[in-house]
């Protein structure tokens, strides 16, 4: 086990009703806020006029900017420092999901800095400075509610980047399940394989002697992939969505790869689908993660027998671990399909046309100097295109 510092400051506010006491949980915090929400859905579910009445009843000042989109943009998040700056708000309040929550917390590494914004995604600059990010998580996916990262698509460059940060880990999450309930099939499916990929990016290593955060990765897995079905089922499901909305704050808080090398492969892969297709992150990275698996387990033969039995439930013998390993690939490919999710780069709409400015964009070699991506294995530019060929 490797070293680690395990810092999760978030408080996670859960249960039926909890969105309609925002204002009085926000009042010792701030006295004005941004209000920041995608589209139009927080109003035809009348979420947005529940927040309002509570901020209002609460006496807390708000100044609103609604618009983000999945793959959140630079361009409205720079809108956002400005109103905030402008306006002297001295609390976001991100309503919505993880495209909503990276938006904010873009905005609020945004505020106390002269520069471009875009400047820390691109360097890893370090901030020093946030304004404080409050979330009522509407899509549990991200687990954005919980964690100090954040990912924004800059349109002008075709690139999309994340970065990381303490002072990013949001100060008040709310979570009821009951806001789920009237997500669509696709954001439902594209949620649960995102959190799974959480999961995965800590639970491939080459680390040893890691039991416990092995078996905390194994359960969380096992929790979404037993009660996405539930919810598929029956989108009112309270029981199944509390389970998978938790496991997705644990997917992504950090517990999970506690004194583990992390490997972080697929998510840079799947950026690069998503800054020039636009494709929804969750599908992306159903279509990478197999494949990805298939290029790689051959690196640590006992890492993936392990996925595929403890799992996917895989039951051979140990003298054909090839057979078994192969077998877990499927299984999950199938989950994946039994949810709605492509599992090609085709079903995208990819074509083999960009998928080497893909590869190269992946691992900064188009930039000059190649740094190789993952942990399990590195992946250079060459590995990268192989994986998405194998994608299609």
């Amino acid at each position: 086990m490797q070293n680690f510092e395990f810092y999760s400051p978030a408080r996670l506010i859960f249960g039926k009703g909890t969105e309609n006491t925002i204002g009085q949980t926000l009042k010792p915090h701030a006295k004005k806020v941004l209000l920041h929400y995608g589209g139009g859905s927080i109003k035809k579910s009348g979420l947005y006029d529940r927040v309002v009445a509570s901020l209002n009843e609460a006496g807390v000042e708000f100044v609103e900017l609604g618009g983000v989109k999945p793959n959140p943009r630079l361009a409205l998040a720079q809108e956002g420092i400005e109103l905030c700056k402008r306006e002297n708000v001295d609390l976001i309040l991100a309503v919505g999901g993880g495209s909503v929550i990276d938006s904010a917390k873009c905005i609020a590494m945004g505020v106390y800095y002269d520069g471009n914004v875009w400047d820390m995604y691109e360097t890893g600059k370090a901030i020093e400075k946030a304004l404080p990010v409050a979330i009522i998580l509407t899509i549990p996916a991200a687990g954005s509610e919980a964690s100090g990262d954040t990912v924004i698509t800059n349109e002008e460059k075709a690139l999309k980047y994340g970065y990381g940060s303490a002072k990013l880990r949001p100060l008040i999450s709310v979570m009821n399940p009951e806001l789920f309930y009237t997500l669509p099939k696709n954001q439902v499916a594209n949620g649960v394989t995102d959190m799974m990929s959480h999961v995965f990016e800590r639970y491939f290593t080459n680390t040893t002697h890691v039991e416990l955060t092995d078996g905390l990765c194994e359960t969380v897995l096992r929790t979404i992939m037993h009660n996405a079905p539930k919810v598929l089922k029956n989108a009112e499901d309270y029981n199944a969505w509390s389970e998978i909305g938790f496991a997705g704050t644990v997917a992504h808080n950090g517990l999970v790869g506690c004194g583990r090398e992390q490997d972080w492969g697929c998510h840079n892969m799947e950026h690069e689908l998503s800054a020039i297709y636009d494709v929804a992150h969750g599908a992306g990275l159903a279509v990478l993660t197999p494949a990805w698996m298939e290029y790689v387990w051959k690196d640590n033969v006992g890492m993936f027998v392990q996925f595929a039995t403890k799992v996917m439930g895989v039951d051979g013998s140990y003298r054909q671990p090839e057979d078994i390993i192969m077998e877990g690939i499927d299984k999950l490919r199938a989950f994946f399909r039994s949810i709605g999710q492509p599992t090609t780069l085709s079903e995208l709409g990819i074509g083999e046309d960009r998928l080497e400015e893909m590869a190269r964009k992946a691992t900064h070699e188009c930039f000059g100097q190649e740094h190789p991506i993952g942990g399990l294995k590195k992946l250079y530019w060459q590995d990268v295109l192989a994986i998405y060929q194998l994608a299609r």
